[in-house]
């Protein structure tokens, strides 16, 4: 799909009559780590679900290594051209992690836009809340013998010490994902080299849509009190805490994710 000038890869689940739910993943997650058969659960709860590869993941456009040809703000404007293109007035915004701050920025500078926002495994920014882990920053550096073991080894720590984790299906979605992507080292790189411009005005305090924040209890790359504190800065906001969930939403919790979410999405 030609999307804000880029080509961007955009799948759909569901009616397009139902409410829009607008996936979006965080660094480096091409939309396969919103998983198939969660998508589909939530479509079948009444829901018209999008996910999509940002750019340089997936089979969306890519950059050289090292030097993306965009900033965050770039990626705010492809999210609203999505909308466009689908013929979506008005969506509910899922921001993962670093998606967080795409997220915010539709939510303050593309109000009329946004139904709804939910923050999954995200923060604030604020340099006073809790570093990431001793383990997590150790378990994530290892070394790794292949892009795919990489990215299991990088999401086993994203895990923490979760009892959740799957390895098999990590690795099984691992091997698809290094396999359709564009440029494996470009999805590995590009996102921690953009220049994060945005939201260009406003912040938390000025979201004015329903706010839903869902946080791992043990998440070692934002400790819970980053959820907390997302939370107490955006007026009315609620907190789902996952317990024993890390940096990832396994699928043991999947339909306490969903079954919020539907809630949420009902307002």
């Amino acid at each position: 799909m030609l999307v804000n000038g880029v080509e961007l890869c955009v799948e759909t689940f569901g009616s397009s009559a139902d409410p829009a739910v607008l996936l979006i993943h965080g660094a480096c997650a091409s939309m396969l780590w919103w998983e198939r058969e969660l998508c589909a659960s939530l479509a079948a709860r009444g829901r018209f679900v999008i996910r999509y590869d940002n750019r340089d993941t997936g089979l969306s456009v890519s950059y050289p290594p090292g030097s993306p040809g965009y900033a965050l703000s770039d990626l705010v404007l492809d999210a609203v051209g999505i909308l466009d293109a689908l013929g979506i007035e008005r969506a509910h915004v899922v921001g993962r992690s670093m998606s967080g701050a795409i997220a915010l920025a539709l939510g303050v500078e593309h109000a009329a836009r946004v139904a709804s926002l939910t923050f999954l495994a995200t923060t604030t920014g604020d340099p006073e809340l809790p570093e990431m882990t001793p383990e997590f920053l150790e378990a994530s550096s290892a070394a790794a013998p292949s892009d795919v073991e990489n990215i299991v080894t990088v999401l086993r720590a994203y895990a923490g010490s979760s009892p959740y984790f799957d390895e098999d299906a990590v690795r099984a979605l691992a091997v698809e994902d290094v396999a359709r992507t564009v440029n494996i080292q470009s999805a590995m790189t590009n996102h921690f080299c953009m220049e994060f411009d945005a939201p260009r005005s406003g912040g938390f305090g000025d979201v004015v849509a329903p706010t839903l924040v869902v946080h791992g209890a043990i998440d070692p790359v934002y400790p819970l009190a980053h959820g907390e504190a997302l939370r107490d800065a955006v007026p009315g906001a609620s907190l789902l805490v996952l317990d024993a969930v890390g940096h990832d939403l396994p699928r043991a919790v999947w339909p306490l994710f969903v079954d919020a979410l539907v809630v949420h999405t009902s307002t």
